[in-house]
């Protein structure tokens, strides 16, 4: 008859286990780095790897043999202010002198442009209201400066620059106030800065409006979303990107309620986007998942140890087929459905892995493989679907711009400060995407606001 187990011994046992099993936690947060988590690059420890390890090629840096030289754009006639001739005058050969205007023979002259600034100052236009007293009655006469003159003190032009340089170049409002006064000669307080960018904000909110339309009856669309500050307390800033149209917004959550808030109560057409819990909500039928994102937690999984290794190393080389593939269709060098014909076998290999991991004692794992599993068609749509990537780096490109904004201006300080933010990204982004001038659109729009006229269109006719 088999001894009683001792109870202390259970006890000890037990509790060994659950040692063991948050030392491993333990090492898993410690290593968590941007190679293998949602962690930025610029929040990693000082031991962890570097997030891109490119091998040595061995190739000098710069341009190699072959490569197609970018030659510089010569500017059109209009855009030059002075023509200076270097003419030969005397022969080389027989020193005899050489006509002023050329031969039919003679080639085209070579040329060279140098480009300088003149002098920066704004041009100030100062509006006098003169009185005059009548020599006949006496009485005072006063013309009155036109209220539509007053109204502003700083011109459509030089305040669509400074919202330039806040929207594309991530100034903040004081750094603007500086630039006015040290590049233009125009100072400028901290409220008039704000003020005008109000104004900005108005000018751009048909835009707005207009983008946000269009991503919400988009087929296809890519969404991120980022941390931002409104007056110290973090909130959400949203995007919902085509490849010609990115719609910003900022919102105080970052569930559900932030993607309603972007994309509208029934959400239509498909969104490739990370595993976040909000775009949990969506059928399956409608994601994308991103695999730059499965990448980081594949890798997760074989840093964890014996038992998540195998899911983990499946993943990884389902990942570099995947991108293999991909890269080689996205160059012409396969069709769609030899794309579809070599990515099968990988699905299966991977699936099986995922199916296996289900039962894998770290319950960690075993709850990221049956979560994967429940959104494995989201995993390959982009193989079928016109239009899809199987990664979210469009959404997350476009959100930079943001984040390096965030950084520089520590959010904003208003709800109107949030109206600025997510309206000016949405026409700088926008316009970006369409290879179109931002700071001419910018300046239109004012021109349009100010005078009570219709705003320009954000995205071209037809």
């Amino acid at each position: 008859m088999a001894a009683a187990a001792c109870p202390g011994c259970l006890k000890r046992d037990e509790r060994i286990a659950a040692l063991e099993h948050r030392v491993a936690e333990l090492e898993a947060r410690l290593g968590a780095n941007a190679t293998n988590s949602g962690t930025p690059p610029s929040a990693n420890p000082p031991a962890a790897p570097k997030p891109v390890v490119k091998t040595p090629t061995g190739r000098q840096p710069g341009a190699q043999p072959g490569h197609e030289p970018y030659l510089r754009r010569r500017l059109p006639p209009e855009r030059i202010a002075e023509v200076i001739d270097f003419r030969p005058q005397r022969c080389h050969g027989c020193h005899a002198t050489l006509p002023e205007r050329p031969g039919p023979n003679d080639p085209e002259p070579t040329w060279h442009q140098v480009a300088e600034l003149p002098p920066l100052a704004a041009r100030v236009t100062e509006y006098r209201g003169h009185a005059r007293t009548c020599p006949r009655c006496g009485t005072l006469n006063h013309a009155p400066l036109p209220a539509e003159l007053r109204r502003h003190s700083v011109g459509p032009r030089l305040t669509a620059f400074l919202a330039y340089l806040a929207g594309c170049h991530h100034v903040s409002t004081r750094g603007l106030e500086e630039l006015a006064e040290d590049a233009f000669g125009v100072p400028l307080a901290l409220g008039t800065v704000s003020r005008l960018q109000s104004q900005v904000s108005e000018a751009l909110m048909a835009a707005h409006a207009e983008a946000v339309a269009v991503v919400r009856q988009a087929p296809v669309k890519h969404v991120d979303e980022t941390g931002w500050k409104l007056a110290g307390k973090l909130c959400w800033l949203w995007v919902a990107a085509t490849q010609s149209v990115a719609a910003f917004l900022t919102h105080a959550r970052r569930g559900a309620a932030g993607l309603t808030a972007l994309l509208g109560e029934e959400i239509r057409g498909i969104l490739c986007s990370d595993r976040w819990s909000a775009y949990g909500r969506l059928p399956v039928a409608q994601r994308q998942v991103c695999w730059a994102h499965l990448v980081r937690d594949f890798r997760r999984c074989t840093e964890r140890g014996l038992m998540g290794q195998p899911v983990g190393e499946a993943g990884l080389r389902a990942a570099e087929a995947l991108f293999r593939e991909w890269h080689l269709f996205r160059g012409g060098g396969i069709t769609r459905r030899a794309l579809y014909r070599r990515l099968d076998p990988v699905a299966a290999e991977l699936h099986e892995a995922l199916e296996r991991g289900c039962g894998c004692a770290d319950a960690k794992v075993a709850a990221f493989c049956e979560n994967l599993l429940a959104v494995a068609p989201a995993l390959w749509r982009f193989v079928v679907r016109e239009g899809l990537e199987p990664t979210n780096n469009h959404a997350e490109r476009l959100l930079r711009r943001g984040v390096l904004w965030r950084k520089n201006a520590f959010g904003s300080a208003s709800e109107r400060g949030l109206r600025f933010v997510e309206r000016l990204l949405t026409v700088v982004q926008t316009l970006r995407l369409q290879k179109r001038p931002v700071l001419e659109f910018l300046y239109q729009s004012l021109v349009a606001h100010r005078a009570g006229l219709s705003a320009p269109k954000l995205l071209p006719a037809g």
